[in-house]
Parts: structure tokens; C-alpha cells; sequence
């Protein structure tokens, strides 16, 4: 069987390499070629002796996932439903903002999580993603986009937020290598601080990440006590509060930027009181005498009918920040975007969460793939 090179690292690609007989500086072209240009065909690939690209045509493919679904927002917003195979889906979010482009990437089908407030862990869990099937997110994305929204061969992905389906850190052996690709000059170039793996605690793992590859940290909090984040945060039962902070200040000293970012989905009369957002406070400044150097970020819920909770009024969560502001505590109100898509925090899966329904569209549209974009067939120099 042919190996998928989406699914390797440019370490991984050199021993690939290696074992057709090449030097390692064809890996570094191809890496190139892949992740920088787009393309899937090796005969685009015009500075590889033909031999190499010969050896290739039998020994390797480069395979994106299918698209089932696209769909845009009025805010420009863009939702791609991918096949992943055996009745799977899983989604990725595009987020143009006027001085970034974020890409929200999925990284499990479904969850094992079972966050109360999110629609993709009542869908359950499938599978982990592989290495090349969280890349081939990004690789199709940032091509697609580049024809779509006509910016001649630049850059148009600045952020990518490991925030899609699934628990990062439950499919750690995929997720490095994906995040080295994503970092690396010869693929997309990203800054450490413009990656974001999102956690709700796995913390030996997050110890792993900080020695192995930190990039920036977003932990799914969203309680300010161990009784309440049990219920809306089942993993809290292995990992509490206090561990999970422990974990945050040790990866504190790898990480990127300076602080952590602590999600809170505001939750009408479950963790939006004002008492909760004065724990919070506490938590936070006082955790084992030195707190924890973080900013909070608020977020409106995105109701779904299992879930059984409802969206804090907006008073509510400008109360609760306020409390957080005038204790000193960097604080943001997430703007909701893509919601008329079901793309927005939390609603990941939204298309997906009827099996059956997914089962159906996916042995419809199998055969039906948007077009990615051509790959600049131009010679490097």
C-alpha cells in the first residue's frame, strides 16, 4: 500500500526519503511542494529529477479528505464537513477576521469527553484522526481559500485552533507531528503563539506537550469549584481543579506566550452568578499562593435541544465579566460567529450528530468532491 505523505512531519518525510535511495534536501522539496503549494500530483513537482518522481508514483499518494459539505455565513464564516470514512464526519472552521485568519481543526471523530454543554461530545466518540487527516484540514483550507478569496499564492490561514471535534490530547501520537508541520518553515510557518491546542485537562498529556512541542494553551474550564465542573466537565473526576492548574503553571514555564487562556461557557443559572465569578477570581489570584497567569475568555452558549441548559442573558455575562475586569483579570466576551451554520463554539458536529442522516450523505456524496485548487505549478527557484 502506498503511503499518504500528509501523514508525515518533515522528519518523518526524510526517512521516508531515505528509503527510496534520496538525500534528505528532496524531502525538504517535497515537504515544500506539498504544504506550501498545495499539490497532489507529482509531475507538478518540476525541480524532482524524474526519477524520484517516478519512484514516488509507485511508492506514495498525497490524499486530502473528501468534502461532503461547505457551507458560509453572512459574517464570512465557512464550514467544511469532511468524510473520514465508515459512516464518519468530522468539520473544520474557517474565521476571517480583518487582521488574522483563524482555523478552528478538528482532531477525533466525535468525542469521549461528554462535556454537558457541547453537541459533538453527545455524539460520542469514534475514532482518533490521523496525522494526515488533521493536516489534510489545514492543506485543503488554506488552498481552497487562496482561489476562493483570490490572494495570488499568499498566505491566508494566520491562526490555527485545535478546537474542532475531539479532545487534542486523547490522540496525542497524531496531533505532534501535525502541530511540527504546522510550525515548520518549509510547511506553513506558523508562530508557536498562533497555534492553539484547547484542553479540558488531560494533564499528563498537557506535561507531554510542554516538553514536546508547546505551542499556546486554551483550557476548558468553565466552573469555578470541583462540584460544579464534575458535572459539566466529567474528566474533572480524574484530573480536578487543582490539578489541572498545577499542570498550567508547569507548562507555564515551555509555553509561548506568557499566559493561559481559561474558556467559560456562560450558562444561564448554572455558572453565571456572581458568587461564581468571585470564586473564579479567587481561583485563579490564590491557586497554592501564586495563582495562575491567565486570561478568561467568555463564551455564549450555543444551545442544542439535549444539552438542557440555555444561553446566560447578556447581562448576565457582562456582570460576571466585570467582576473579572475590575479584579484585575484580563477578560473577553467571544464574539459569536458562523452560529447561522451551526459553526459556532460548541456547535461543531452540528451536521453530524444523526448517524443515520451522515450514513446516507456520505454513500450520496461520496463521489461528489468540491475541486480543490490547483497547485502553483510554478518552478521554485
Amino acid at each position: 500500500m502506498t503511503a499518504n505523505l500528509l501523514d508525515y512531519d518533515l522528519e518523518g518525510l526524510a526517512a521516508f526519503v531515505a528509503s527510496l535511495g534520496e538525500k534528505r534536501f528532496r524531502a525538504t522539496q517535497l515537504f515544500r511542494w506539498i504544504h506550501q503549494k498545495g499539490a497532489r500530483d507529482f509531475g507538478q513537482m518540476t525541480d524532482l529529477a524524474k526519477s524520484l518522481r517516478e519512484k514516488l508514483e509507485g511508492r506514495a499518494r498525497i490524499e486530502g479528505l473528501s468534502v461532503l459539505t461547505q457551507h458560509e455565513s453572512a459574517d464570512g464564516t465557512i464550514k467544511w464537513l469532511f468524510d473520514v470514512g465508515n459512516g464518519d464526519a468530522v468539520e473544520a472552521v474557517f474565521i476571517p477576521e480583518d487582521d488574522r485568519g483563524t482555523l478552528c481543526i478538528s482532531s477525533q471523530a466525535g468525542c469521549a469527553v461528554g462535556c454537558r454543554f457541547c453537541s459533538t461530545g453527545h455524539q460520542g466518540f469514534s475514532r482518533n484522526l490521523t496525522t494526515g487527516e488533521i493536516l489534510a484540514q489545514l492543506w485543503f483550507a488554506e488552498h481552497f481559500l487562496r482561489g476562493h478569496l483570490d490572494t495570488r499564492g499568499t498566505r491566508v490561514i494566520t491562526n490555527v485552533v485545535m478546537m474542532g471535534m475531539g479532545e487534542p490530547l486523547q490522540n496525542y501520537a497524531a496531533l505532534v507531528p501535525a502541530l511540527r508541520v504546522m510550525l515548520d518553515d518549509h510547511g506553513y510557518g506558523l508562530s508557536r503563539r498562533r497555534v492553539t491546542v484547547s484542553t479540558s485537562g488531560v494533564v499528563p498529556m498537557m506535561d507531554r506537550l510542554g516538553e514536546d512541542s508547546p505551542v499556546a494553551m486554551a483550557v476548558s474550564l468553565h466552573a469555578p469549584n470541583d462540584e460544579l465542573r464534575d458535572k459539566l466537565v466529567p474528566l474533572n473526576r480524574k484530573y480536578p481543579i487543582a490539578e489541572l492548574l498545577d499542570a498550567c503553571n508547569r507548562y507555564l514555564e515551555h509555553a509561548p506566550r506568557d499566559f493561559i487562556t481559561f474558556e467559560y461557557c456562560m450558562l444561564d443559572g448554572v455558572n453565571d452568578q456572581p458568587e461564581h465569578a468571585r470564586q473564579l477570581v479567587d481561583l485563579v489570584r490564590h491557586h497554592r499562593g501564586r495563582g495562575v497567569s491567565c486570561k478568561l475568555n467568555l463564551i455564549p452558549f450555543n444551545p442544542f435541544p439535549a444539552s438542557g441548559l440555555v444561553r446566560s442573558p447578556q447581562q448576565s455575562v457582562q456582570a460576571f465579566a466585570k467582576i473579572l475586569s475590575d479584579a484585575g483579570i484580563v477578560t473577553t466576551v467571544r464574539k459569536t460567529r458562523g452560529d447561522d451554520i451551526d459553526a459556532a463554539c460548541g456547535q461543531l458536529a452540528g451536521d453530524v450528530k444523526d448517524r443515520t442522516r451522515v450514513d446516507r450523505r456520505i454513500a450520496q456524496q461520496r463521489t461528489v468532491m468540491l475541486k480543490q485548487v490547483p497547485a502553483d505549478t510554478t518552478k521554485e527557484a
